[in-house]
């Protein structure tokens, strides 16, 4: 039988008071964002008259409906494009044990080591050489190239820890690697694809140095160089900046709903491996 000690209350405290420091910048921000732009209040202070104007301002005002396209064209290419090329990659990298697999696979985690600072300057003149700057075809080549290590590291790990039976049996069936690996192993790391989805998606989405460095000078921006462009010209009015916040993150916090459980089943599977 469960017994409540005082060492149990002291952990609910601690938890309760970890759970409102969580908290509070979440009702700053919602509070902010109901204020009037000519509401006085303290910050920490809740509206003297609540209102919904700062969002219809910010979304006509910051083109907030075209960023959020924009955004949406470039998560759902990054999570398309980074599945496929990270799957392909693990499958062979964890099944084949040859040294030029292990030398190939600690070479993609290089990336996860090494700053992406290093990178800018080389990767910003490839994409101007490629023709690509002021496109959102750059900003999604150099994000999949971003998120490529740790997808193959998830992957990698997850399959590890799969048996090879079934592809044993489509081998045996006359199955080529290919078709064994997108038709037999492909659907069996649904749980780890779930994860990287919305691991990446989160990411993509919330992205704010690439885009602003790739499609400076262009007409294009997505959603978080969008509400940077508020900062410039409606310095003072942090309601709009705020709204606009919550105006973004309601597309990918109900995606990450629908998706959480992928993230603990496809860690647990990775851990695993």
């Amino acid at each position: 039988m469960f017994r409540y000690s005082w060492r149990t209350g002291i952990l609910e405290a601690v938890m309760v008071l970890a759970g409102l420091i969580f908290l509070f910048p979440v009702y700053v921000l919602v509070s902010l964002a109901f204020k009037a732009p000519g509401d006085q209040s303290s910050t920490l202070a809740l509206p003297d008259e609540p209102t919904v104007a700062n969002f219809i301002d910010a979304w006509n005002q910051g083109g907030l409906g075209n960023a959020m396209i924009n955004s949406a064209i470039v998560t759902i290419c990054v999570i398309g494009f980074t599945v496929v090329l990270a799957a392909s990659a693990a499958y062979p990298l964890s099944r084949v044990g040859a040294r030029w697999s292990k030398v190939a696979y600690f070479s993609f985690l290089a990336g996860l080591l090494l700053p992406v600072q290093l990178a800018m300057l080389p990767l910003y003149q490839t994409v101007r050489d490629l023709g690509l700057l002021g496109t959102l075809a750059g900003v999604i080549l150099v994000a999949v190239g971003g998120a490529m290590p740790f997808s193959i590291f998830l992957y990698a790990g997850f399959l590890r820890a799969l048996p090879p039976d079934f592809e044993e049996a489509a081998a045996l069936d006359g199955a080529s690697p290919f078709r064994t690996f997108w038709s037999v192993v492909f659907p069996l790391v649904k749980p780890i694809t779930g994860t990287i989805i919305i691991l990446n998606a989160v990411w993509t989405w919330n992205e704010f140095l690439t885009p602003l460095l790739y499609l400076s000078g262009s007409n294009q921006k997505t959603i978080t160089v969008a509400i940077y462009g508020f900062v410039g010209q409606y310095g003072a009015q942090w309601n709009l900046i705020f709204a606009g916040i919550i105006i973004s993150i309601i597309p990918i916090l109900t995606a990450y709903f629908f998706l959480q459980r992928y993230i603990v089943q496809g860690f647990a599977g990775g851990l695993k491996g």
